[in-house]
């Protein structure tokens, strides 16, 4: 089964018009929205008309752009915004001073996109992945249950030994708790190194999650090209397919 998910739905006007575009040629199958954003309240118009999974793409690190919003609500982003942008290896830190910011963040953003579509997400991510922080993951902010985005995954040597040891730790302990696919993957640098068609035999058997950016002009151009509508012609795509949590 293949997820193709397009980010940032909702974040800007590129982002939603690129996204949209995709899906109404049946190029993306789901969308993971932003809210408290400048394009928020449209993106949510569109979702709305149409039979489609969209899920929260939870945001820590980009400042919120829709006006008059709650001070509260700014000011406990600008402290989770601090901390996780400081240094590239922040999200690995846990912060215990600021575990109540990171709830109320978590639940103010489900609350907001409650009200913009009228149904809980279909699933949650993080905005640049921070939805697997430290603070997220040791608190239990996301509810058990949930359906959440796994870390990426790589081929045998493609990273340090170290590295893919953290993420199989984190991914085990995400599939013990929550819904997640198998297998998650970026369509940029499945471009960029020419995996792609790895990444799609993989789905044949297993359920995989193909993370898209339509803003981008080269994403848009491949996912809109007659070459990808080929690619994906003969496989089962689904709007946001899981395996169950243990």
């Amino acid at each position: 089964m293949l997820v193709i998910n397009a980010d940032d739905w909702g974040g800007w006007k590129q982002a939603t018009d690129a996204a949209w575009a995709c899906y109404k040629e049946g190029r993306v199958t789901s969308l993971s929205a932003m809210v408290f954003m400048d394009d928020s309240e449209r993106a949510a118009e569109f979702g709305k008309s149409v039979e489609v999974n969209i899920g929260l793409h939870l945001n820590l690190t980009q400042a919120f752009s829709r006006g008059n919003l709650p001070t509260t609500l700014v000011k406990n982003q600008e402290q989770i915004r601090h901390f996780l942008t400081w240094n590239r290896y922040a999200l690995l830190l846990y912060h215990p001073l600021l575990w109540k910011e990171f709830h109320y963040l978590y639940k103010s953003q489900v609350d907001e996109f409650l009200r913009l579509y009228g149904r809980h997400p279909s699933h949650i991510d993080g905005h640049q992945h921070m939805h697997l922080c430290t603070n997220m993951l040791l608190d239990h902010v996301i509810p058990a249950g949930e359906r959440v985005r796994r870390n990426f995954s790589f081929w045998p040597g493609e990273k340090s030994i170290v590295n893919r040891r953290y993420r199989g730790v984190v991914d085990r302990w995400l599939a013990r708790h929550y819904h997640t696919t198998d297998f998650f993957f970026c369509l940029a640098q499945c471009l960029r190194h020419e995996r792609l068609s790895r990444v799609l035999d993989l789905a044949k058997t297993a359920n995989v999650e193909l993370m898209t950016h339509p803003e981008k002009a080269d994403e848009y151009t491949f996912l809109m090209s007659d070459r990808f509508k080929e690619l994906i012609h003969d496989l089962r795509t689904d709007r946001y397919a899981m395996t169950q949590a243990s």
